[in-house]
């Protein structure tokens, strides 16, 4: 008895196919919350970040935020302690994309 016969005599009412299975993707959307989120720049050991914080949504949410801006600014950065830390200053194109997404941003600091 081979693999296939052994399926059939586990599950008789299996259909064999090669079409690839249907699966559907839904859009995460993140929470939009009302208050604004800070946009700040900073100088840490001598390099320039930018500093996103004041999410209040889950952190997931957040984390994904801050996958979309590094992918979108082709730049490196983390999500550390509430806030998104991306390397340079781009608070005008982070502010951009923050509120083509619909949330508030607020500029903080030079």
């Amino acid at each position: 008895m081979d693999f296939k016969d052994q399926l059939k005599n586990l599950f008789p009412d299996h259909v064999e196919s090669n079409e690839p299975e249907q699966v559907e993707e839904q859009e995460h959307v993140l929470y939009v919350q009302k208050e604004p989120m800070i946009c700040k720049f900073e100088k840490r050991k001598g390099k320039a970040t930018t500093i996103i914080e004041g999410y209040e949504g889950s952190d997931e949410d957040f984390k994904i935020l801050a996958k979309e801006i590094k992918t979108k600014l082709s730049v490196g950065g983390t999500f550390k302690d509430d806030s998104i830390i991306i390397q340079g200053d781009y608070r005008d194109k982070i502010m951009a994309i923050l509120k083509e997404k619909g949330f508030k941003t607020k500029r903080v600091g030079g």
